[in-house]
């Protein structure tokens, strides 16, 4: 039981203070008039005065309550490394022995794990959490058990008693590590892309090296072997050797008695892209399409369009002599004989056979196509013609033929079943089965085509004759659009349909894209999930090989969502490089960071908390010179010294009950000031 004073003055305090002035003012007067009965006067006033304030005792039945102690145990993935485990094990029985012996003292353990999202160690976060949970008042300490590697000391609480940190490793232990300063999302193909990386040495090196192997990989394949400086950043030249996404390692072999590998390797991934996509556009004659091409090629400000037209024919007889027509002779051996080379796509449009070009120019061009290059025939009733562009030395790179018979009929073109899987035409226009009605218009003109074996016929058109057929030729594409209707859709007629889509798919597929081809293999990561799609145009059951980062080897099966479009998941796995195998197809993906923020720094230090250990009072200890004694300190003294750290008690309580009773009953303030009162007139009139 605790007993107070306490004082509920009667009248407001400001005329308390009133009258106390007033009784002082006519004491003073009393004693400079030397009145017999000045003390009794005074401690009448006083009586007065004491009687106003209202004196209570106070009666506090209270209970103590126990300090609260802090232990925070960091498990995130540095503390794995070497004998750390032990020491955490070790360390957490003795304090926890300690601390619980302690005399009205209870022990809060909290354990910390990695953070979500590569967020690292988030001590300081997990101290506030367990701060909230529980009464400032009792707070008498807290112990960090911990390598001192934490990212968020900027989130730092007001802790009310002593903060310790107790370090895990050993004096003796160093790491190097890999660091990408600068790396690009994307780069040019064929032009030199520059990364910029430092070799770092931390901890007690006991080696200075000043070099170190470099080992770089692309996309999985066999590595290449470099010297580099450490501890200085160097610059690597690189070029990408395919367009898409390239996977590039850079991985640092091991180091005698470094304490990990896991930050050794470091993963860029670069979307190689074209600079620029150079068409060349042949138009046989002038025709509606013609402008659909051109806006087509034109509003895309990485194409480069070359285009040649004839305008004027040799058989056009209009009777204006050659000299005065306002033409420029154009540079077709130049074009088409030194210059074809140059062309990633070469697009006949309504072209046949005038004279103007001559065989040995398109057997040139058909070479180009064997040798890589990609060409698209957009054919008109001209293709079934006697002067079919057909009937030339570029007839061993087309996959079709003409039977000479143009269908003037309307008719919808649909996506044959190949079509439905084949990326050109996939989904088109929100279709993704080939039994889907189009919701596009029709076309009024087809060439009657007969596909060879090799021909692939993704669009047919009336009673299923081939529309649109795509065929490799040697390491070349070449595609046949057997209508000059295409242009409908583009001028909305019945409602017009997905034509620009189309030829733009169209034209990058042949282009060779990689996320246009028939046969792939992709993966995207997301968290901790890697997504892997596989594309193709066969049917069947499929299911994909993954090679983990750490060597294991499983088998993951695959769900069709689609025509020919199969994808499985993989979750919850080891960040790091995955390999991906499919059949003929293989992958390379990184998922999640190829060092994960823990392993950036691994070596134990105090200097990130030094500033928070100090504004405590509390101490940094390591725990290779075995595990302190503890104490009990006063608030405001320093808890920390050689060999010792200090809790400080708080001496809290809960009140269960309170009494609040006069000092003096009523009756006793009016007997105690009447008798001084009277004793003072007494006192004056001298009897």
């Amino acid at each position: 039981m605790i007993r107070d004073l306490t004082f509920s003055p009667l009248i407001p305090l400001p005329v308390l203070a009133v009258l106390a002035g007033i009784a002082f003012v006519l004491i003073v007067f009393a004693a400079w008039r030397g009145l017999s009965g000045l003390a009794f006067r005074a401690l009448a006033a006083l009586g007065v005065l004491a009687a106003l304030s209202g004196p209570s005792l106070k009666q506090e039945m209270r209970d103590p309550l126990t300090d609260i102690v802090f232990l925070v145990v960091d498990e995130s993935a540095s503390q794995d490394l070497s004998n750390r485990p032990d020491q955490i094990e070790a360390a957490r029985a003795t304090l926890e022995a300690r601390i619980t012996a302690m005399p009205n003292t209870e022990l809060r353990e909290i354990t910390l794990r990695d953070a979500p999202d590569n967020r690292g160690t988030l001590l300081m976060t997990a101290l506030s959490e367990a701060m909230a949970d529980e009464p400032r008042g009792r707070l008498a300490g807290a112990v960090l058990l911990s390598d001192g590697q934490l990212h968020d000391v900027e989130l730092a609480p007001d802790f009310p008693a002593p903060v310790h940190l107790m370090l895990t490793g050993e004096p003796q232990d160093w790491d190097r590590r890999l660091v990408i300063e600068s790396a690009q999302s994307f780069a040019i193909l064929d032009e030199e892309v520059v990364l910029k990386l430092r070799v770092e040495d931390q901890g007690a090196v006991p080696n200075e090296d000043a070099t170190s192997p470099l080992l770089v990989s692309i996309d999985g394949e066999a590595p290449q072997s470099f010297t580099i400086p450490v501890g200085r950043s160097i610059e690597v030249p690189l070029m990408l050797p395919h367009g898409g996404m390239n996977v590039i390692q850079f991985t640092l072999p091991e180091a005698d008695g470094e304490l990990t590998t896991r930050n050794n390797s470091a993963m860029v991934q670069i979307n190689g892209v074209r600079d620029r996509l150079r068409v060349l556009l042949v138009s046989g004659e002038p025709h509606n399409g013609e402008r659909t091409w051109r806006n087509l090629l034109k509003s895309d400000p990485s194409v480069d369009l070359v285009h040649f037209t004839i305008l004027r024919p040799p058989s056009k007889q209009d009777g204006v002599p050659v000299t005065e027509l306002s033409l420029i002779a154009f540079p077709t051996r130049e074009l088409f004989m030194e210059k074809v080379e140059d062309f990633d796509l070469i697009i006949f449009d309504r072209y046949k056979l005038r004279g103007i070009l001559p065989a040995s120019y398109l057997d040139n061009i058909a070479r180009y196509v064997e040798n890589g290059g990609a060409v698209l025939f957009a054919a008109g009733p001209d293709f079934a013609s006697a002067d079919s562009i057909y009937r030339s030395p570029l007839a061993r790179v087309i996959p079709v033929s003409p039977t000479g018979r143009v269908i003037e009929d309307p008719y919808l073109p649909r996506l044959t079943d190949l079509g439905a899987r084949h990326p050109v035409t996939e989904g088109l226009g929100g279709l993704r089965f080939a039994e889907d009605e189009p919701a596009w218009g029709r076309w009024f003109r087809q060439v009657e085509l007969e596909p060879n074996e090799q021909g692939e016929t993704v669009m047919s058109g009336l009673d299923g004759r081939p529309l649109l057929v795509l065929d490799r030729v040697g390491e070349g594409r070449v595609a046949v659009l057997g209508s000059d209707h295409a242009w409908l859709w583009t001028r909305g007629v019945e409602g017009g349909g997905p034509q620009l889509e189309l030829l733009r798919r169209l034209a990058h597929w042949m282009m060779k894209e990689p996320e246009l081809e028939e046969e792939a293999l992709t993966a995207t990561a997301e968290g901790n999930t890697l997504t892997i799609t596989r594309r193709s145009l066969t049917e069947g059951e499929r299911s994909v090989t993954v090679e983990a980062p750490d060597g294991t080897v499983y088998v993951v099966p695959m769900e069709e969502i689609a025509p020919g479009r199969y994808v499985a998941e993989v979750t919850g796995g080891e960040m790091g490089l995955y390999r991906l195998s499919e059949g003929d197809q293989t992958a390379v993906m990184v998922l999640g960071p190829s060092a994960p923020r823990e392993f950036e720094e691994t070596i134990a230090t105090g200097d990130k908390l030094a500033s928070v250990i100090r504004a405590s009072g509390g101490g940094t200890f390591a725990l290779s010179d075995g595990v302190p004694r503890l104490r009990l300190v006063e608030e405001g003294r320093v808890a920390a010294g050689r060999g010792w750290f200090g809790i400080t008690p708080r001496e809290a309580y809960v009140t269960q009950s309170t009494r609040l009773s006069p000092l003096l009953p009523s009756w006793i303030w009016l007997v105690l000031l009447a008798g001084l009162s009277v004793a003072a007139w007494l006192r004056e009139g001298r009897r």
